[in-house]
């Protein structure tokens, strides 16, 4: 089944998945469901835990990440985020700005489901304060990394409006969040998420980090109406299958964990209701993902040549400097890195793979039906995830080096922690009512989130 086959498992209006005719009711209803709760209820435990990071065996690899100028856009990205901020309503800024250690970065999700009352939702503002947001999404990414994050919204529009749900998932159904104040030298950055898009954008300096990110379609290209010819995720499927190809039997025998997506020879519990394949998906800040798989020193040159094509498909998004950055890094670590295979890899075979080392973490997965009827996965249904392993999600292992060398931060840090201890928002004010995102936990002096590290020495 290729990506051009969805039309059949478009629903009827009367087994369309949607529950209300705006966001919220939709939301409200689905909610309600025994599986929903039970998703939001291991959810908000796992985001309570410290964060920690995604490894391997549940202990961090310290000394990975280090702070230094790569070239980011910052002074662009400071640019377009003040001329956003000034455009704002004071509310709205409160809705929206919260403290850079804010534990708020780790309550994203890519549902369709708006249950938030935080932060500037694109569908509920003007034009021009959606103009403004997207601005600061392209300053701070590659023309094609904001492209395709772009075409992964118009898709969430065709997704709605193929299945009678166009309030429900929309181009513009998306939440903006800022962190810190934007600083040509101070730790800040912004979040942007909602069905299919994810991105956190930390800032240190000209430094940057894009993860947790993800970007999904559910079909993963629009044939008619005003987005037609949208089509996404070709180059890393494509990239996936030559690297997979280009395998001796003995290196795909070894790189394969399971030759069925659905069940047989999966391992106990590995597909997921919600994730199905994906295992850094919502929540997944601390999940210990063992290894697995062909290890990069057993490929020949010209396969780690296409490893690192295929890695540079994800990180493409970034703009120039950074990108530069951590193509260098995973290659420091190639040797080291792993490449995995779930499903055939014939042209119609659907397929899971991911790429992990110490220093990324990268996942493709073609998916079952959600709002579309496929049982199985299928080629048209794409999820992506790329992660920082190792504490550095979020920017967060720079913000705690950026906090140690820093001594009037440690203190400025320990005062806010004993004066909010809680629940507040960037400009001190309590905020309630978060329906079940309702926390906002300061990190002290940037060390607290990260006991582990000593433990590793």
């Amino acid at each position: 089944m290729s990506a051009d086959d969805y039309r059949p498992f478009v629903p009827n209006p009367p087994n369309a998945k949607i529950a209300g005719p705006t966001a919220r009711a939709h939301a409200q209803t689905r909610t309600q469901s025994p599986r929903a709760k039970e998703l939001f209820a291991k959810w908000e435990g796992m985001f309570n835990e410290p964060f920690r990071g995604i490894t391997t065996d549940g202990h961090t690899t310290s000394d990975l990440f280090a702070v230094r100028p790569e070239g980011a856009p910052t002074l662009a990205m400071i640019e377009a985020v003040n001329a956003l901020l000034a455009r704002m309503l004071p509310e709205q800024r409160k809705a929206s700005c919260f403290p850079v250690g804010s534990n708020q970065w780790r309550h994203w999700q890519n549902t369709e489901l708006y249950v938030e009352n935080y932060g500037l939702r694109l569908d509920e503002v003007s034009e021009s304060l959606r103009d403004a947001t997207m601005a600061v999404l392209r300053a701070s990414m590659s023309a094609h990394g904001y492209e395709q994050s772009r075409d992964t919204m118009r898709l969430n529009g065709f997704l709605g409006d193929i299945v009678h749900g166009p309030a429900v998932m929309g181009e513009w159904s998306y939440i903006f969040c800022l962190f810190g104040t934007p600083s040509m030298t101070e730790p800040w950055g912004w979040q942007f998420f909602g069905h299919h898009l994810v991105l956190n954008c930390f800032v240190l300096g000209q430094q940057m980090v894009l993860t947790p990110a993800f970007w999904g379609a559910e079909p993963s290209y629009a044939d008619y109406g005003p987005f037609k010819g949208i089509r996404l995720f070709q180059d890393e499927e494509r990239a996936g299958l030559k690297l997979m190809r280009s395998f001796s039997a003995e290196q795909q025998k070894r790189a394969i964990v399971a030759h069925s997506m659905m069940g047989s020879d999966l391992p106990e519990g590995r597909r997921h209701f919600a994730d199905n394949l994906h295992l850094g998906g919502a929540f997944q800040d601390n999940r210990v993902v063992p290894y697995e798989g062909l290890k990069g020193d057993a490929l020949s040159a010209l396969q780690r040549r296409d490893l690192m094509d295929l890695v540079d498909k994800y990180l493409a998004t970034l703009p120039d400097g950074p990108r530069a950055a951590r193509l260098a890094e995973v290659e420091r670590h190639l040797a080291d890195t792993h490449f995995c295979w779930i499903g055939g890899f014939s042209e119609d075979s659907p397929f899971y793979y991911r790429v992990q080392s110490p220093v990324t973490f990268i996942e493709f997965d073609h998916h079952a039906g959600v709002f579309l009827t496929n049982p199985e996965p299928a080629k048209f249904h794409v999820h992506t995830i790329v992660r920082t392993p190792n504490g550095n999600d979020y920017g967060f292992d720079l913000l705690r080096q950026h906090y140690k060398s820093s001594p009037h931060h440690r203190q400025a840090q320990e005062q806010q922690q004993a004066h909010h201890h809680g629940h507040t928002h960037g400009d001190g004010h309590h905020h309630h009512g978060h329906g079940p995102h309702r926390h906002d936990h300061h990190h002290g002096d940037g060390n607290h989130h990260h006991r582990h590290d000593d433990e590793n020495g």
